[in-house]
């Protein structure tokens, strides 16, 4: 899956929370919103608010779905907000491949 492909496959899916998602599908995105974030904070504080906003659930969305496939629950997504360690716990499951019993867990 490439950049554009990924942009427009988590649009799509905008409040998706159930299924997977790859890790090249869930890390272009990623990219795609940290630099519309850097961009748009460039040109204008409030652009930038618009753009996080508008761009949060989606993200959220292809988080749960990331973690689906790395066979978590979407809710593990609430570790970051533990400072620091729960960022990088977070990071390490959104990085890993996927899991085989993914889709088993996913029902439970």
């Amino acid at each position: 899956m490439n950049f554009q492909e990924s942009i427009k496959t988590c649009f799509n899916k905008y409040a998706d929370f159930s299924g997977r998602a790859s890790r090249p599908e869930y890390w272009w995105f990623a990219l795609f919103v940290f630099l519309g974030c850097v961009v748009t904070s460039l040109v204008s504080h409030w652009l930038y608010i618009a753009f996080a906003l508008g761009t949060l659930v989606p993200q959220l969305a292809a988080a749960a779905r990331r973690l689906h496939d790395t066979g978590r629950s979407g809710w593990w997504q609430l570790i970051a907000l533990i400072p620091l360690i729960g960022t990088i716990v977070l990071i390490v499951f959104l990085a890993q491949e996927s899991s085989s019993e993914g889709e088993a867990l996913i029902g439970q």
